[in-house]
């Protein structure tokens, strides 16, 4: 992904601001989808085909990481470190969900058509991340 296509996704050619503006996505959306999995773990889990405790915990842990990566987003200068840490936990997420896909659960289509949207999602997350905060590490050298 070339500077200017980052610049153009997060509409700013600051990479400080891009960073807090790809984090504050990846809240967003991991926020809303938590909330729903907690709110509708029931019909959620028969749509996907999976159980509905799995849904309820996996809502809660994504509202809480939601609730993380929100605040680091609403730092001025959010630090290298817990970015990084952002970074790696989507992409482990992202590689587990393709794991359980193939090892662990038997979706409904539905469900399986979801975990990889959401597992590739995840991944884009954690690129578009990952150049933001290269890109901000670039341009204070």
């Amino acid at each position: 992904m070339s500077a200017s296509q980052l610049a153009a996704l997060a509409r700013t050619t600051e990479p400080q601001t891009m960073l807090r503006r790809f984090l504050a996505l990846d809240a967003a959306v991991t926020g809303v989808n938590g909330l729903a999995y907690l709110a509708a773990s029931g019909p959620l889990g028969r749509l996907l085909g999976v159980g509905s405790g799995l849904l309820l915990v996996l809502g809660a842990v994504l509202a809480a990481y939601a609730a993380a990566v929100g605040l680091l987003a609403a730092r001025r200068h959010p630090p290298a470190l817990p970015v990084r840490a952002v970074i790696e936990t989507n992409l482990a997420w992202a590689v587990l969900s393709f794991v359980a896909l193939a090892l662990w659960l038997t979706p409904s289509t539905a469900g399986a058509v979801w975990g990889v949207l959401q597992a590739l999602t995840v991944a884009g997350f954690a690129l578009l991340q990952h150049v933001a905060l290269k890109a901000r590490q670039d341009s204070s050298e």
